[in-house]
């Protein structure tokens, strides 16, 4: 473990941390402990009331952002219906289906249906998408939001700290391109952070309109 994890002192419900317990024992991927911590370090420093989620999984980390900010509510789409259904009945169990919008399907489509301004979005789909949703994200993000891209150094092999399995190049290229064009964009003040499997966090300064008249 590396030493800034170490350091981690996860502040969550107990609830949600026997579920967290309980999904990976089954092989359910959950946000590790030290994003978790930076991510909730965010929504409670931020205090968004419109949450944007991509990759509900059981509905875990959208759970603990919630309860870290009791006046935001959540938007949240997953793609598995076995994964949305059961992150239905812990929003449910955990009592806050009411703060929760939970869409099934393709995030992909989905996002370009959307409409409004979310404060805050958690990017944590499938991550070979993560370049293709950036163009909607921005439609659906106000100035002064804030996007939290996680697991853009996927196991040391995007930076390069690891050498890339052959069967896996392609989803590293295709984070690496998401990251040059996010850093790239003058719309966003990007920084890559070693924290977890890594994180890219944009904050979105947007446009003023053009007048033509």
């Amino acid at each position: 473990m590396k030493y800034t994890a170490s350091l981690v002192n996860l502040k969550v419900d107990e609830r949600v941390v026997a579920l967290r317990a309980d999904a990976l024992s089954r092989g359910i991927p959950v946000a590790d402990d030290e994003t978790l911590n930076y991510l909730l370090l965010m929504v409670s420093a931020l205090s968004p009331k419109r949450i944007l989620e991509i990759g509900t999984a059981v509905g875990l980390s959208g759970s603990a952002m919630l309860l870290a900010c009791p006046q935001a509510t959540l938007t949240t789409v997953e793609l598995e219906e076995d994964r949305y259904l059961e992150a239905k009945k812990n929003f449910k169990d955990l009592g806050l289906e009411n703060r929760v919008n939970a869409y099934m399907g393709d995030a992909g489509e989905i996002l370009s249906m959307m409409d409004g301004q979310f404060d805050f979005v958690f990017l944590d789909g499938p991550k070979a998408q993560y370049e293709k949703y950036l163009f909607d994200l921005k439609r659906l993000m106000r100035k002064g939001s804030v996007l939290f891209a996680d697991d853009v150094l996927l196991f040391g092999w995007v930076s390069g700290e690891e050498p890339t399995p052959q069967k896996r190049r392609s989803i590293v290229e295709k984070i690496r391109s998401y990251l040059q064009v996010v850093t790239q964009d003058e719309d966003f003040i990007t920084s890559v952070l070693n924290v977890g499997d890594g994180v890219a966090l944009s904050y979105y300064k947007g446009r003023d309109k053009v007048d033509k008249s």
